[in-house]
């Protein structure tokens, strides 16, 4: 069963973790990364559940503004922009990976995502006491956040392509010996990028004809029905099986699966902080918060659970001695040394509560979000290092905290048994070694004193 299992994902996994366009999208969602942590950090600041806290810092008058208005300015600076940062860190990830010039192909896929992109801001005034719809000349906040996200992708994709196939063919302008190689790259690059600037005009003309615009046409036939089928239970369940089935082979689900499905869970978190920012659009139960917060505790397979029954339970030296040494790490979702060094990978045994742990952690934080009992996470980026409980309240209030415990109890008593058996076996493993040690017999000590080489 495992030999064929193996035949079926490991080619799946070679295939995605050579695909050069899902490796750009995930390497260049990480350039977003710390920026999207750090404004998070001034975001929980403006919103500590402290009661009155709002109320205090909105009355705290600075410049033209409140310290409240201050503090939401970092997040506007991160948040509200991530589709920028993407699009250029998937430019610059792939032109990398087709050996082209990363930071000008970056340049041109910003520069043909805001050329598409239509700069129209609609909002209302009040005339005469009657709200007045209006529309402005202006870069719209919702396409350069979470809504632009797929059009900055494809942009990134196409004129990084248009870049590349122009210079590749040598239509290039090029400079005499002796100039300065920044000019000279700069001039090199004016023909591929005027090419990369006219192609996507025609096709900002040609939506314009019909009416419409790229980011309306992406939003509404593409990002949204994708965006519909992550957020949901059956898929966050079927993406965390091949993660699992993935590292049982040795290999980083996280990585290979991550590809495919973190640019929705990013773009739902995004949503979700729009959503409690603004209490425009909605909120989602499945969002990247809800992947890295309440599937799993301690790493892939929600190993955190698995280390506390190796320390409270377990009696072989060996099993002692791993769980000491993984904890800390464990603690801050670290969980190599465990899934290495157990083994977790190819051991049947274990891969049964390795998979089964973070599903029902994923069910049950599901429907305790859907029923109410816990608020859904709010969007804000908490580091994947953070422990659980403080992660749990900083995403939710301290009802998710409390969640995230309960959840660690119960992945304790579900890999109790599986790890007693690998125990046992090991505990037996080590009483044989000490008996056969106990039998060896006694070597003959050598009296140096008495040596001789005469004979020899």
């Amino acid at each position: 069963m495992f030999e064929k299992l193996e035949k079926v994902l490991m080619p799946l996994a070679e295939a995605i973790g050579n695909n050069k366009y899902l490796v750009s999208i995930r390497d260049g969602f990480l350039i977003s990364t710390p920026l999207l942590i750090a404004g998070s950090i001034f975001l929980v600041i403006a919103n500590l559940p402290f009661p009155g806290f709002s109320d205090w810092i909105a009355s705290i008058p600075i410049a033209d503004g409140t310290l409240a208005t201050y503090l939401s300015k970092p997040s506007d600076a991160t948040f509200s922009l991530m589709a920028i940062f993407a699009t250029f860190g998937i430019a610059y990830s792939y032109a990398r990976q087709i050996n082209s010039d990363s930071l000008f192909c970056a340049a041109a896929a910003l520069m043909a995502w805001f050329l598409i992109m239509p700069y129209t801001v609609t909002g209302s005034v009040e005339v005469g006491g009657e709200a007045v719809d209006v529309a402005l000349s202006g870069i719209p906040l919702g396409w350069v956040g979470a809504k632009g996200i797929f059009v900055g992708i494809f942009s990134a994709f196409g004129a990084t392509a248009i870049y590349t196939w122009v210079k590749n063919r040598g239509w290039v302008i090029k400079m005499p010996a002796g100039v300065p190689p920044t000019v000279t790259e700069s001039f090199s690059s004016l023909i591929p990028i005027t090419v990369t600037m006219f192609i996507f005009f025609v096709i900002n003309v040609v939506f314009g004809l019909f009416g419409t615009n790229v980011f309306d046409i992406v939003f509404t036939f593409l990002q949204t029905p994708l965006l519909g089928l992550g957020d949901t239970l059956g898929a966050m369940i079927v993406a965390y099986l091949f993660l699992h089935a993935f590292w049982f082979f040795g290999i980083n689900g996280g990585s290979v699966v991550g590809a495919v499905f973190n640019p929705i869970l990013q773009t739902l978190a995004a949503e979700n902080l729009e959503f409690f920012r603004t209490g425009v659009g909605e909120g989602h139960i499945i969002c990247q918060q809800f992947q890295d917060l309440f599937a799993t505790f301690g790493g892939c397979g929600s190993t955190l659970s698995l280390l506390i029954a190796m320390i409270l339970f377990c009696k072989s030296a060996r099993i002692k001695q791993l769980s000491r040494l993984a904890f800390i790490p464990g603690v801050f979702n670290i969980n190599e040394p465990i899934v290495f060094g157990l083994p977790i990978v190819m051991n049947p045994v274990i891969i049964i509560p390795f998979v089964l742990v973070p599903t029902l952690n994923i069910i049950i934080s599901y429907f305790a979000m859907d029923w109410g009992i816990v608020p859904i996470c709010s969007g804000v980026q908490i580091p994947w290092t953070m422990p659980l409980g403080i992660s749990g309240l900083l995403a939710t209030n301290w009802v998710g905290g409390v969640l995230q415990i309960l959840l660690l109890i119960m992945g304790v008593f579900v890999y109790l048994p599986f790890i007693k058996t690998i125990d046992n076996q090991y505990l037996h493993d080590e009483q044989l070694a000490a008996e056969a040690a106990a039998n060896e017999p006694e070597e003959d000590d050598i009296d140096l004193d008495n040596l001789s080489f005469d004979d020899l």
